[in-house]
């Protein structure tokens, strides 16, 4: 089974109220769009990096009431005041596709989980604005979740994102287990990749068990959402 971080935004779901579904699936475009941008193989460096330039000006607009440019941003403008969410997460999600086209190694975790607190823990927070529970602890607990997702993720495309030129995995952990980058480039997959990556395998668990509160204590809509979700990463790592 494979766990793509944006996969698992409940886009759309039966489970959730219907009010929210549409709510929702413009939040996801916006992120997917911003992603496509930073990933895409045909598009110069330049050109990628003027488009996710501009989405920072249409956020702009958006933070000083002006109206954005275009219609994704005109609905997510009608969102952001329709359910107060911080337009930062926005801001911070851009952070991350921008870096994306700068920084493409890791040299440890604290670096690497600084770029999932941008590119993943947004995600989470959104949602539970939308529904409300914005309680520090849920706000903790979602991070949680979100950082285990978004390392998953790394682990599941390390050569997917090598081709692109970036390692997500910390430089000082690979050094620590005896790997290099030729077990990417070549999938030597020996003892010293099987033990680094079981490593990382634990440490996600970790991530997920952390936040598995979160569920519980939700609501049963949105938990049962959120525990699906999780569910779906212990199974890759189980």
């Amino acid at each position: 089974m494979s766990v793509d971080h944006y996969e698992n935004f409940p886009v759309a779901s039966v489970i959730l109220p219907k009010y929210l579904r549409a709510p929702i699936e413009t939040i996801y475009r916006f992120a997917r769009s911003a992603d496509d941008i930073a990933d895409a193989t045909d598009l110069p460096p330049d050109f990628k990096r003027d488009r996710l330039a501009f989405f920072r000006t249409e956020l702009k607009q958006i933070k000083s009431d002006a109206p954005p440019l275009t219609p994704l941003f005109s609905e997510l403008s009608i969102l952001i005041s329709q359910y107060k969410l911080p337009i930062g997460l926005f801001f911070q999600l851009l952070d991350a596709f921008e870096q994306d086209l700068n920084v493409k190694r890791y040299e440890n975790f604290t670096r690497l989980e600084e770029y999932c607190a941008n590119s993943a823990n947004p995600i989470g927070r959104i949602v539970l604005h939308l529904f409300g529970h914005t309680d520090e602890e849920y706000l903790i607990w979602s991070d949680s979740i979100c950082t285990s997702l978004q390392i998953i993720n790394f682990l599941q495309d390390v050569k997917d994102d090598y081709d692109l030129g970036r390692i997500y995995l910390p430089k000082d952990e690979m050094d620590s287990f005896g790997v290099t980058e030729d077990h990417i480039k070549n999938r030597i997959f020996d003892l010293h990749w099987l033990n680094f990556m079981n490593f990382q395998l634990d440490r996600a668990n970790r991530y997920l068990d952390d936040g598995s509160n979160l569920y519980k204590n939700l609501p049963r809509r949105l938990g049962i959402e959120i525990k699906m979700i999780v569910k779906s990463g212990l199974q890759v790592i189980t």
